[in-house]
């Protein structure tokens, strides 16, 4: 339904060639913004709205027990959300002001565009179940080691000062209606898409241009002749890279029909899934650069190690 309207605008309407880089990156533009923004306000929304019935101190200390246990949750919650890097910050950005620990909300944060019910769907028919099932493990894997690295280092000084305020404020209990819980998911909603719809455009227009404008020859080429170093030269390629679930799975199969092994497919992959520039762009309304390059830099080398391991069992699977 979105696409027909979108073809409608753009190639109807104003009447852009569907055939060229430009018509193709202004549809991609248009078409994502449209679908981030409307899963960001239902979303939010629906969250906002569960939060009532959940206390803030009780969701706080329910992801912080020992040990790794709370960045298993924070992976596992990311698992079956259906988001989009971009669209997982938001909710970030919730759980932080819930005063979740900054390591297990980073594990939430790797996590949910790794894995969704989609993604997972599509990987069964492309590449079976066994290869599906180790994508999935090792998703699970990175996000709970990468949060628990990210959660020994105390980082919480590199988040901006009305996210360290909102995480300390007391938590005040209210009595809520169902009016007032609908009310408090809408003015969540309204309020995080007010801090964010500048750096969602910003990031959507990055990625349009270079969905568009790189050629996936070149990636191709670039990967095939690259050796043992194919793993970390996918991943640093996928990085800058932005796509859908749908579009990234196709990515990877062509690359894995073309002869480039399992685990380096499935690397470029996670890192065009988890690690896009956009989300960069995003991140910084919550952070300074110093713990994003941190953050891209720890899930960068689970992604590299995840990569290579796949590799080695790609006998097996």
């Amino acid at each position: 339904m979105l696409t027909r309207i979108t073809d409608t605008l753009i190639y109807d309407w104003i009447g852009l060639d569907p055939d060229t880089r430009f018509g193709g990156a202004v549809h991609f533009f248009v078409y994502d913004s449209i679908k981030i923004f409307a899963l960001l306000a239902v979303m939010i929304f629906a969250i906002g709205v569960i939060r009532t019935w959940l206390p803030e101190d009780r969701l706080k200390s329910w992801m912080s027990r020992g040990g790794l246990w709370g960045n298993f949750v924070a992976a596992l919650f990311g698992a079956i959300t259906p988001f989009c890097s971009c669209s997982s910050i938001p909710i970030f950005i919730s759980l932080l002001k819930a005063g979740v620990p900054l390591g297990v909300t980073f594990s939430f944060l790797v996590t949910s565009p790794l894995i969704n019910e989609y993604l997972v769907i599509l990987m069964i028919g492309e590449f079976g179940v066994p290869v599906t099932l180790a994508y999935v493990g090792s998703g699970l894997l990175i996000g709970v080691v990468a949060g628990g690295i990210l959660g020994k280092l105390k980082l919480e000084r590199f988040l901006e000062s009305d996210i360290i305020a909102a995480a300390h404020a007391g938590n005040e209990r209210i009595v809520y209606t169902l009016g007032k819980r609908l009310r408090y998911g809408l003015d969540e909603a309204i309020q995080i898409i007010r801090q964010i719809w500048l750096w969602v455009l910003v990031g959507v227009a990055i990625g349009a241009g270079i969905h568009n404008y790189v050629p996936q020859e070149t990636i191709h080429g670039l990967i095939a002749k690259t050796g043992i170093f194919s793993v970390p030269i996918a991943t640093v390629l996928g990085v800058p890279m932005y796509g859908s679930c749908a579009a990234i799975v196709p990515i990877a199969v062509v690359l894995f029909q073309k002869g480039i092994p399992l685990g380096t497919a499935l690397a470029f992959m996670m890192a065009m899934a988890a690690l896009s520039l956009p989300e960069a762009i995003m991140l910084r309304r919550v952070m300074a650069l110093k713990l994003i390059a941190l953050y891209f830099a720890v899930a960068t080398l689970g992604i590299i190690f995840t990569g290579y391991l796949l590799n080695f069992l790609a006998d097996w699977l």
